[in-house]
């Protein structure tokens, strides 16, 4: 009799040994972050979740992929994260599926509300298979298939909505910012220990699901109105004057959220001012407050146009980083506007100058790392060529009229350089991130172009409208470099390189729909006519993925 309290005691000892070396029992510590980096945090969590003590054969992983082909591009993953996790189940707890099974499986079903045209593989056979289990009532064993099913459409999913379209698809909608490859089997570890009513703090770029809301709200609205055009008479109608077009102004606006006032009187109130005041804010319209023809041009704009919009854009933002750590500046092009980081918190914003449709600015990644005062401009070849020489004909005091000089030739062409001082085409200083297409940041003597609503006038550079608060910026670790002394090495006259500390990574974008800081939906002008060829790839599946 004594025998056996002494192998029962054995076996107790044995048991919480195991447990202990399984659950892999170690005390984190965190560091204190700001509210948005914690929030991106949660997607990168440590340990893999534990919601089951059960384990299936790793054998099962072959033949789930030689009966379901379609998802073998996502065995690696699969097979990565089940290692991880010494292949136990992730879907199940005592027996039962999780929450976070059915989150998934309803976005699975609905990818269209992700603005992905694409049906998901076995779509049917992961619906007959839960309804398998949940008619057998009496097991509360997991089954293989089920998990595996569940995690290979989570690898699916992710690769749809969040990666989006492979490189070959970006390039070819002239998009040559860097595509990172983010860690989905991180998140879904991070999605497996919370339970919730959907998907949060998804690893995408944050205006994915700002866009994907209107989405929903822009096709909500095409399903129930017709969206007749409407018409003005003479130049523009303004406040105080009363018509029926007036009344469909109201209720277009209303529908829109910019007027929130009454949809029944025709006049045109101080109310419709502030409304039409916001639409043209969010459309980039010079804001006055009348409906002119420009105004009343892009309220007739079909809504479908306005959805194929948001869609380009939601794919776009699959292509950008979910989140970045430290300083860093992005333009948008279309919005013309130049926009200061930290910690993926706006600065502050600028307007900018791109470049005219014959010299589009590309769409790309650089790291600044000189500022330039008191440039030098080296005119480029194709302006020597197409400009001054033609210049030099007519007028043979052309090159010191323009304070330039010829510092030698090459290929039979003047190499041609415009010395420092305010009229230089770079004004007085630049900012370089180097690469292969020539485009920088920089200063300008015409500062009137920036008070213009659409602003593509350069040959591909980039003008600054604040140049000097932005070179404070960047040499903000260089704390010699005051203000002071800034405004004086910008009006020296003489060219001097400053290298900052560290580099700063600059995201020359494009995105024609936008979600501002109000949680207000942006539009902007297609101007280099980029968003018709990735409507095409989007939604005749053309792109692959």
């Amino acid at each position: 009799m004594k025998c056996i309290p002494l192998r029962l005691f054995l076996l107790l000892i044995l048991v919480y040994s195991i447990s202990l070396v399984s659950c892999g029992q170690q005390v984190k510590t965190h560091k204190p972050v700001d509210s948005l980096a914690q929030d991106m945090d949660k997607t990168i969590p440590g340990n893999f979740t534990q919601h089951s003590t059960d384990v299936f054969d790793s054998t099962s992983l072959t033949p789930f992929f030689k009966k379901y082909p379609g998802l073998k591009t996502y065995a690696g993953q699969v097979t990565d994260f089940y290692q991880k996790r010494k292949y136990a189940y992730a879907w199940f707890e005592n027996g039962s599926l999780i929450e976070q099974a059915g989150n998934l499986t309803n976005r699975i079903m609905n990818l269209d509300n992700d603005g992905i045209y694409k049906k998901a593989p076995y779509a049917k056979s992961l619906d007959s298979l839960l309804d398998g289990l949940n008619t057998k009532t009496t097991s509360k064993q997991p089954l293989t298939d089920v998990e595996l099913m569940l995690t290979s459409q989570y690898f699916m999913l992710a690769n749809l909505i969040w990666h989006g379209m492979g490189a070959d698809a970006s390039k070819s909608a002239k998009w040559f910012l860097p595509r990172e490859k983010d860690s989905y089997d991180q998140y879904l570890d991070s999605l497996l220990k919370t339970p919730t009513k959907q998907l949060t703090n998804e690893p995408v770029y944050r205006q994915y699901e700002l866009l994907r809301t209107y989405l929903k709200k822009y096709r909500d609205l095409d399903s129930s109105d017709k969206w007749a055009l409407i018409t003005i008479a003479g130049k523009s109608v303004k406040s105080g004057d009363s018509s029926s077009t007036i009344l469909l102004i109201k209720k277009r606006l209303y529908k829109l959220g910019d007027y929130k006032g009454d949809t029944i009187t025709n006049v045109f109130t101080a109310e419709l001012v502030s409304g039409v005041k916001q639409f043209q804010t969010r459309l980039g319209l010079p804001v006055n407050g009348l409906v002119n023809r420009e105004t009343i041009n892009e309220m007739n704009v079909p809504l479908k146009s306005r959805i194929k919009q948001i869609l380009v854009n939601m794919e776009r933002s699959r292509w950008l980083p979910a989140s970045m750590k430290g300083d860093y500046l992005g333009v948008n092009i279309p919005e013309f506007k130049l926009h200061v980081y930290n910690n993926d918190s706006l600065l502050w914003s600028c307007n900018v100058v791109v470049g005219k449709s014959a010299n589009q600015t590309t769409v790309f990644y650089g790291e600044v790392k000189y500022v330039v005062f008191s440039p030098y401009w080296n005119v480029p070849e194709s302006i020597v060529r197409n400009e001054v020489i033609p210049g030099m004909r007519k007028n043979a005091n052309y090159i010191s009229k323009h304070n330039m000089q010829i510092t030698g030739y090459v290929n039979g062409l003047p190499s041609v350089r415009q010395k420092p001082g305010p009229e230089n085409s770079l004004g007085l200083v630049k900012f370089l991130f180097p690469n292969s297409y020539s485009i920088y940041l920089h200063d300008t003597p015409s500062k009137s172009l920036f008070g213009e609503s659409a602003r593509a006038f350069s040959h591909g550079c980039i003008r600054v409208k604040e140049p000097a608060k932005l070179a404070d910026f960047l040499l903000q670790q260089r704390k010699e470099w005051t203000p002071q002394k800034i405004d004086a090495a910008m009006h020296a006259g003489k060219e001097q390189y400053v290298t900052l500390n560290n580099k700063i990574p600059v995201f020359i974008a494009y995105l024609t729909a936008f979600v501002d800081r109000d949680g207000k939906i942006n539009f902007r002008k297609d101007i280099y006519s980029l968003d018709g060829r990735l409507a095409d790839m989007l939604m005749k599946q053309n792109g692959a993925y």
